[in-house]
């Protein structure tokens, strides 16, 4: 029963991505909130923005995630070649790609609006998951199979 919550990435809702999801969650997150921000000042002249960009916030992390995932999904069935195939080792489980994935992200957006500080640690760890995971472990479900 688990093993569908937690594990594989084509047969549970999580898995170890969804670690890296999160801490790109603080990330974007941070991101959208200051280009929001940035926008409203300018052509609205509204000086706390803060309350009213909420909604574009979790909109412009929701349409960074889909446009991911979908950029993902093709990379997952080979579009790029087979070594890049073999790395992403099988297609996401539905609820992986569609529900939880972006879950995170927006969690990471909640997180980074909350806690601003925590934003740059979180960039640092993503960087590092990211350098290891494609650089040095030999698929992305490697760090899965050592533990």
């Amino acid at each position: 029963m688990l093993e569908i919550i937690w594990g594989w990435k084509t047969t549970a809702m999580m898995d170890v991505w969804t670690i890296e999801h999160l801490l790109s969650g603080l990330s974007v997150g941070s991101l959208v909130i200051n280009y929001n921000r940035k926008i409203f000042k300018q052509h609205f002249s509204i000086e706390d923005a803060n309350l009213i960009t909420r909604h574009f916030d979790v909109i412009g992390v929701l349409l960074l995630a889909f446009l991911w995932e979908t950029v993902e999904h093709y990379l997952e069935t080979g579009l790029a070649g087979g070594m890049v195939e073999y790395w992403f080792q099988g297609v996401e489980f539905w609820p992986n790609r569609i529900i939880f994935d972006p879950l995170m992200l927006v969690l990471g957006y909640l997180i980074a609006k909350q806690y601003p500080k925590l934003v740059t640690p979180a960039r640092i760890c993503s960087f590092i998951w990211l350098m290891v995971h494609v650089f040095i472990f030999p698929h992305s479900m490697y760090l899965h199979e050592l533990f």
